[in-house]
């Protein structure tokens, strides 16, 4: 199985993994050894799917023993739900069953019929229900985990392909998702990342639409929806009361979320309690008023950039992203130099820019035109870059001194000189002897570090570790482990805040 896309998908392949795993499948990393391979895919953009058209082509092309079957292809996700059974008919390259993402229950049924009948199969139906709130995902080895929380969105801005790939907002009830927080704590998971296409319009309606009191408006000062509001039930709030409550040396955070639904509340819960990262993601997608407009986004520059204030008054330290397009139907000079001053005003701690992909079914494809020029859309998307790439640095310079807390993700040999990479993987150097360990601060930038402690203990995947920051790029930081942690005893001796290093 290959994943391919968003957070969202791993997190599928996870779900799809464990419903194989129970219908007796086995996954093989080797693709001789496969009988079948699964492509779980994304659609959000052309180049995304053109990906996927290329691999089926290698796949294809790979040469099987003479007493192998054929390799089976399937094709799964959102890539699936968009084109359905064509991805069936191509006459250079096709699949051999198509899986969208609120179907991976039938996969079992439709890897039989190809291998047993030879008989090719779609399930593509979206839900109003469906969550997997009772699979249990087949985790990777690390010490974070994904949980899905819920699905689908009902935004509906009109650049966004995800309403007709992924379906409507539906989310895992509130009880399902404390018990699992609980049981990855209890097997040492040291963090937890909540998923969901608008994972903080999250709205838990398994008790009953009354089941909480939702008189308190649950929009951002500012912000309005396409569809009328919604009442009852338990809210994001609610949920990340009730997780970091349970296990507070457990980190949490959260993706990927919409600007409009950072209510004061949301915020203030935020800053109170430790174990959820001051990591607030607030996808502008434009710094012009009138091209935010056209995509139906629901909110000004003006609010936009109240909501940034209101947020780092809040949040001491906060770190916060975004999310950019390049070239939008209408966008003019002027409306891309507003996004440039807007990313210079708010100071990302790091950000993502694409270039517009006009995707059927959208608003967009039907209502607007796609009349900006693929080379002034590149232009742009360069300039976005770079103005993204300046702010982090600038972001992640003012860390320099600072005492952060680090969770230990993995191992890295990748910033050594590259004659040194050299020597290590043709052996003459010890990988051990030279590799560094990589984890993420609180505000979700990656920092690098040596493994040992200064009494020259060592440091292992899954330690929360204090560390000095020393240096950095736009896009890492280095720095010095002074010693192990946990988030109590961090922020215990942190309460106020970064302290400069001799505070320590």
């Amino acid at each position: 199985m290959e994943t391919y896309g968003c957070q969202m998908n791993f997190s599928d392949s996870e779900v799809a993994h464990s419903i194989l795993k129970s219908a007796g499948f086995k996954k093989v990393n080797d693709l001789v050894e496969a009988d079948t391979a699964l492509l779980l895919t994304c659609a959000i953009r052309e180049g995304a799917e053109a990906k996927i058209w290329r691999r089926m082509s290698y796949l294809r092309s790979v040469p099987r023993s003479k007493h192998r079957s054929p390799l089976r292809i399937g094709i799964l996700g959102c890539m699936a739900e968009r084109l359905k059974e064509s991805l069936l008919e191509g006459q250079e390259v096709a699949a051999d069953f198509v899986c969208g993402p609120d179907a991976y229950r039938d996969l079992p049924k439709l890897i039989k019929d190809i291998q047993a009948n030879g008989v090719k199969g779609a399930s593509l139906s979206l839900s109003l229900e469906e969550t997997y709130a009772d699979v249990k995902p087949v985790r990777r080895f690390g010490p974070s985990a994904f949980i899905s929380v819920m699905r689908g969105c009902d935004n509906m801005c009109s650049y966004c392909i995800v309403p007709f790939v992924r379906g409507r907002e539906r989310s895992r009830p509130l009880k399902s998702i404390v018990e699992e927080v609980y049981q990855l704590s209890s097997e040492g998971v040291k963090e937890v990342i909540l998923l969901g296409q608008n994972v903080n319009s999250y709205r838990d309606l398994s008790d009953g639409p009354d089941s909480v009191d939702c008189s308190v408006d649950s929009l951002a000062p500012g912000f309005k929806t396409v569809y009328k509001q919604k009442v009852g039930g338990h809210r994001f709030i609610n949920l990340l009361d009730a997780i970091s409550s349970i296990a507070p040396n457990m980190r949490i955070r959260f993706t990927s979320p919409h600007p409009k639904d950072f209510n004061l509340d949301v915020l203030q819960l935020i800053a109170e309690r430790p174990n959820v990262c001051s990591q607030v993601h607030l996808p502008a997608q434009s710094g012009s008023s009138s091209v935010l407009e056209r995509m139906q986004r629901g909110y000004t520059r003006e609010a936009y950039l109240e909501l940034v204030d209101r947020t780092k008054s809040i949040i001491p330290n906060v770190a916060i992203s975004s999310d950019f397009i390049a070239g939008f139907c209408g966008e003019t000079e002027d409306d891309h130099k507003q996004t440039l001053t807007l990313i210079d005003h708010v100071s990302y701690a790091y950000g993502f820019c694409f270039p517009f992909s006009l995707r059927s079914k959208t608003r967009a494809f039907h209502r607007l035109e796609d009349d900006v020029p693929a080379e002034v859309k590149a232009y742009r998307h360069n300039e976005l870059k770079r103005a993204l790439r300046s702010s982090a640095l600038r972001f992640n310079k003012a860390l320099i001194g600072s005492i952060e807390l680090v969770l230990v993700e993995s191992v890295t040999i990748g910033l050594l000189p590259p004659f040194l990479c050299i020597l290590v993987i043709a052996g003459f150097i010890s990988k051990r002897s030279t590799a560094e360990l990589a984890g993420r601060v609180d505000g979700g930038i990656k920092a690098i570090f040596p493994k040992y402690l200064p009494d020259s203990s060592e440091i292992c995947i899954g330690d929360y570790v204090v560390l000095k920051i020393d240096s950095c790029t736009s896009q890492t930081l280095r720095g010095t482990p002074l010693r192990k942690t946990n988030i109590v005893d961090f922020h215990k001796n942190h309460s106020t805040g970064r302290h400069e290093a001799q505070a320590s």
